[in-house]
């Protein structure tokens, strides 16, 4: 059910065995740490945590206090478990 002054936005998450992307609805003027608690992202995934995780929309680092627009997309971002100068190359062939 939609809510009065209310705006649809997505949420995004990607452990390493599964990816989840929500449409919800939201009221004006929600940030971004809002957002995620209301779509059940930190339910279904007990590993993100709120300070060690990054979160951003479309790409670009933002903080948890950001306001949202309609349509924006918050992903929240998985630490990097692998040191890319550790480990060997993949062939681009």
């Amino acid at each position: 059910m939609e809510e009065k002054n209310s705006m649809r936005i997505g949420v995004a998450y990607a452990s390493r065995d599964q990816r989840a992307w929500l449409r919800i609805e939201v009221p004006e003027e929600t940030t971004v740490g809002e957002a995620i608690a209301r779509s059940g992202m930190l339910e279904r995934f007990p590993e993100i945590d709120l300070e060690v995780n990054r979160v951003g929309i479309f790409g670009r680092f933002v903080t948890l206090e950001r306001t949202l627009a309609p349509e924006e997309r918050v992903e929240i971002y998985r630490p990097i478990d692998a040191d890319p100068e550790t480990i060997e190359r993949r062939d681009r062939d």
